[in-house]
């Protein structure tokens, strides 16, 4: 047999190294179980904590946007290997950093791990939907299902690591960690041999075409506005799960809860897209946010971490589906950049998540979540196709 033919054997490979490297770059999902501990460490106030996980979602946002454009010019093993360093370095840095210097901690942690996780993430997503070009759904789903279960696993580490050690022998442990699993990851992956590869479409809009359109503008506000009905409130939830009568005890399961919800949400809402419509599916996905926001507001005790559950399996569930709609609006031929700068609205949504929990009481920060929700599920009645099969459709066109 010959090596070309040896070639699609390697595909579970892929899969199975793309998903490894997923399980470490869900530093966002588990930053509850940061937050304290890092404010004893470092002597941060709530606010300096806060802003170091905002300016960690912010610098993904952002990080997408530069991560595709380095996906499309060099692969997806130089990306890979530009995000392993990123966010092995920013481990390694935040151990090292001394206490009481924020701004040096926002430096060196925050800007590096995000923009070190988003070069990971669409490495790994555009290589392997190369891969399993029939089944993408099935690609997809995996390593985002090993994305949301990153945050059960940085749990349990910072648990057990950083609660027998300490905090900086834990982000010493976990840079050796992603520089030997991610580093192994990246080196793994490459893109299939031409005979397995789908042609590039011809049609599709450029960045620049794309960033001018109404439906960009739209479908970026509508991703911003998702965030807050969890980044309001996910660093501060071990504390809100414990003053809502959750045993103190049992209080970091609401960051596995919400892990294992986001896992599901990352692999069933893709896959029912691709049965539905993706609009239809991300109807559901802000009213899941909006209704699961009113629950929230006020549950006590397991519900409240039911409910906790609820808003992170919608909230990421609607980020798994966003990759699929862009290419539905948008075509593929510009896919990974055009997603990048989709990615945007969820800096912003950060910055915005940010702001709302240093300025607004509790309540209010509530009411603003089941807002931004239907804020959200607005954006997204209006917006009207673009491309079909690659190709820019008639104005008016009705589309999934």
């Amino acid at each position: 047999m010959t090596k070309k033919q040896n070639q699609p054997g390697r595909a579970p490979g892929i899969l199975a190294a793309g998903a490894a490297v997923q399980l470490l770059t869900g530093i966002p999902a588990a930053w509850g179980v940061f937050q304290r501990p890092v404010m004893q460490e470092y002597g941060f106030t709530r606010a300096q904590a806060t802003m170091a996980f905002a300016l960690l979602v912010a610098g993904y946002g952002v990080g997408c946007a530069i991560g595709g454009l380095v996906q499309d010019a060099r692969g997806p093993r130089c990306a890979a290997g530009v995000g392993t360093g990123l966010l092995g370095a920013a481990f390694l840095l935040a151990a090292l950093a001394p206490a009481g210097n924020a701004p040096l901690f926002l430096l060196v942690y925050s800007v590096p791990a995000g923009v070190g996780s988003a070069f990971l993430a669409p490495a790994v997503l555009a290589c392997v939907q190369k891969w399993y070009a029939g089944r993408k759904g099935l690609a997809t789903g995996v390593t985002g299902a090993a994305m949301g279960l990153s945050g059960a696993f940085l749990t349990l580490f910072v648990r057990g690591v950083g609660g027998r050690w300490g905090m900086r022998v834990c982000f010493a442990a976990l840079g050796a960690v992603v520089l030997a699993v991610c580093g192994a990851g990246a080196a793994v992956l490459h893109n299939p041999p031409a005979a397995l590869s789908v042609p590039a479409p011809a049609g599709g809009l450029p960045p620049r075409a794309m960033l001018r359109t109404p439906q960009y503008k739209l479908c970026a506000a509508g991703v911003a506005l998702a965030a807050p009905p969890v980044l309001l409130f996910s660093p501060d939830i071990l504390t809100l799960a414990a003053n809502r009568g959750l045993p103190e005890a049992f209080a970091p399961l609401c960051v596995v809860l919400g892990s294992a919800s986001s896992a599901a949400g990352r692999l069933l809402c893709p896959a029912a897209s691709d049965r539905l419509g993706r609009k239809p599916v991300l109807y559901g996905v802000y009213l899941g946010l909006g209704a699961g926001s009113l629950l929230f507001a006020w549950a006590g005790g397991w519900a409240f971490a039911a409910a906790y559950a609820l808003l992170t399996f919608f909230y990421s569930g609607g980020a798994a589906v966003q990759p699929a709609f862009n290419t539905d609006l948008f075509g593929l031929r510009h896919a990974g950049v055009n997603y990048g700068f989709l990615a945007l609205g969820m800096s912003a949504g950060s910055l915005l998540s940010y702001a709302g929990s240093q300025l607004l009481p509790l309540p209010a920060r509530h009411a603003a979540a089941v807002a931004c929700a239907a804020g959200g599920l607005a954006c997204f009645a209006v917006v009207k196709p673009l491309c079909q099969n690659g190709t820019r459709v008639a104005k008016g066109g009705g589309g999934r």
